[in-house]
């Protein structure tokens, strides 16, 4: 690794340390009651014993996850798409996105559930689908309107084909807002799944961990499944991140 990266990796892991030190310092210095803020130590014992809860509550939210930023993702970029070549389209698709990001998700949730059932997780996927949708399409259309009209008659004049000229400059030009909502979406996807879970359904979930460790007063135990919802968001946000990276050399290639 080079000394750039080392103080890039380096940075945010001194400052978390700071501030859990602080925290540590806070709670017991100030003699905070667990059920106000637990001791980061605290957390940590908890998280120990329950890991095995954690990682299979973990699973089953990460699922949702994956299946409804995928469904979403593909669903805003056929839109964009079709939004891009259609004003028409657009009209009506653009409206439609805007109404979809202010939908409150402690609405949409029990919901779903009434229409699906309780037993199903179809209601949590369709959540983060509907969540996902919003900004990945407007990052797209935006990407996909970005092509410089001077390029795409140049091809013209060249006698490129509509596929051609997509693929040489309307998709590369667009990738990189693409990845922008893509990245946006990847955490709000696990946020989304994991509000999901608190109306109800499958209690599989982190969302249904953290519900039912507060309200049986484990408050450490509710921090410890926090710590694992954390870590799930960061699991996709770097996964988003290194997909970036890779269509971006394979481009570049």
């Amino acid at each position: 690794m080079t000394a750039a990266s080392v103080r890039r990796w380096a940075a945010p892991i001194v400052l978390g340390v700071v501030a859990l030190a602080i925290w540590q310092a806070f709670v017991v210095g100030a003699g905070i009651k667990p059920y106000l803020l637990p001791s980061p130590t605290a957390i940590v014992e908890q998280l120990l014993l329950v890991v095995p809860l954690v990682w299979s509550a973990a699973l089953a939210t990460g699922m949702n996850v994956l299946v409804g930023l995928v469904v979403g993702a593909v669903a805003a970029i056929l839109a964009a798409i079709v939004a891009a070549r259609s004003r028409m389209a657009d009209t009506l698709l653009s409206p439609t996105a805007a109404a979809l990001s202010v939908m409150p998700i402690v609405a949409l949730a029990p919901a779903l559930n009434t229409m699906f059932g309780t037993t199903s997780t179809t209601p949590r996927r369709v959540v983060v689908s509907v969540v996902v949708f919003a900004p990945v399409f407007v990052n797209t259309l935006r990407g996909l309107r970005q092509v410089q009209p001077v390029h795409r008659d140049l091809l013209k004049a060249y006698a490129a084909t509509p596929r051609q000229i997509t693929r040489t400059v309307t998709i590369p030009g667009a990738l990189p807002y693409l990845f922008t909502g893509l990245r946006i979406a990847s955490s709000t996807a696990v946020i989304a799944a994991i509000v999901a879970e608190y109306f109800g359904g499958l209690q599989n979930g982190l969302g249904s961990r953290i519900t039912s460790a507060a309200s049986n007063s484990a408050y450490a135990r509710a921090w410890a499944f926090v710590l694992g919802a954390i870590l799930l968001g960061l699991v996709f946000y770097l996964a988003t991140l290194a997909l970036e990276r890779a269509v971006a050399r394979r481009q570049g290639g």
